[in-house]
């Protein structure tokens, strides 16, 4: 058994033929006391057996202090991913920082260690880890562990900090706004189950409904694009005529959402107020203006740097402080108004 054709073994071939985890391998490539020495002797074998280049990383992680540090991504279509990755590279180079970007085509833990394995090889200081769902935290377990390491955009497994954008509050900021407006029927149409953020805001979205007093329905689930955003707005007026207001989970779906209402008739503000969340370019263009939620992903970046020129400086590699959280702002525009009930 072997890697693929065409490539060199990477840490996963390894610890497939070995039958270990990737997170094993790793651990023996640096030394780690707590390695069975059976476990340890059948890895470096698996590494003779494939000719996996072992010293490459500790070559890589001797030479720790350059200028370059890596960024992982996982899905960079998506405006979160894409404005977050934007970020990342002004920041880094506004701080004197060269860096590569590995886009991985799926979260399997076999992509993520090839990932890695490339920017090892191009002996990276840290890395940045864009990791908006649960199955990219779960895999970020595989890095190596005297590889420092930052998460942004979702979640981080224990030990390795992270920098996100505080999108329950945000949530809360927009509900609470449609409430102030004397809304009560207000429903949510959410991001796919498995993206953490899509989660956190809709958390925020039930404690504001929760803390009115108000009936909380079932979201609608979208996945973030505007079709889907116009699927839930064609279901919204036809299950639930009643809503008064719309939290939509991102721009995009809003304005699908919003779409879909314009052709049943339905006037926006004056039928159904909608507030939507990224604050996009174009959200102040739109049809009407779209009320939403503004992200600093400028900020994200810059305190995902800092926060990483610190980690490659310390000696201490297991962290257990607190994320870092960048505030996010409601941006009041033409699609929220005060509540009218329909005639």
């Amino acid at each position: 058994m072997g890697p693929r054709a065409g490539r060199p073994a990477v840490m996963a071939d390894v610890a497939q033929l070995a039958g270990v985890s990737h997170q094993t391998v790793s651990r023996v490539l640096n030394d780690h006391p707590y390695v069975k020495e059976e476990t340890r002797a059948r890895v470096l074998e698996a590494m003779a057996e494939l000719g996996y280049r072992r010293n490459l990383t500790a070559r890589a992680l001797a030479r720790r202090q350059s200028d370059t540090i890596g960024v992982i991504a996982f899905d960079t279509s998506l405006y979160g991913p894409a404005s977050t990755l934007f970020s990342l590279e002004q920041a880094a180079r506004g701080a004197g920082l060269e860096v590569h970007v590995v886009t991985v085509p799926d979260m399997g833990p076999e992509a993520f260690a090839e990932a890695v394995d490339r920017l090892v090889a191009q002996s990276v200081s840290g890395v940045v880890v864009l990791a908006p769902q649960r199955a990219a935290v779960q895999v970020m377990v595989g890095l190596p562990a005297d590889l420092p390491a930052v998460a942004v955009e979702g979640g981080a497994p224990p030990g390795v900090p992270s920098v996100v954008v505080d999108q329950v509050d945000g949530a809360l900021q927009a509900t609470r706004h449609l409430v102030e407006l004397g809304h009560t029927e207000i429903a949510h149409v959410r991001g796919p189950q498995d993206w953490i953020e899509a989660e956190a805001r809709r958390v925020g979205w039930h404690q504001a409904m929760t803390a009115a007093g108000l009936t909380v329905r079932e979201p609608l689930v979208g996945d973030w694009s505007a079709r889907s955003g116009y699927d839930a707005g064609v279901l919204l007026h036809e299950r639930w005529p009643e809503v008064t207001g719309v939290f939509v989970a991102n721009d995009h779906m809003a304005l699908g959402l919003v779409r879909a209402l314009a052709e049943a008739g339905v006037d926006i503000p004056g039928q159904v107020s909608v507030v939507g969340f990224d604050d996009i370019a174009e959200a102040g263009y739109l049809r009407p203006p779209l009320t939403t939620v503004h992200q600093d992903f400028a900020e994200v970046g810059r305190r995902c740097v800092d926060v990483l020129v610190e980690r490659i400086g310390s000696a201490e590699r297991w962290f257990q402080g607190q994320p870092v959280v960048v505030p996010s702002r409601l941006v009041v525009r033409a699609s929220t108004a005060p509540v009218t009930r329909r005639g």
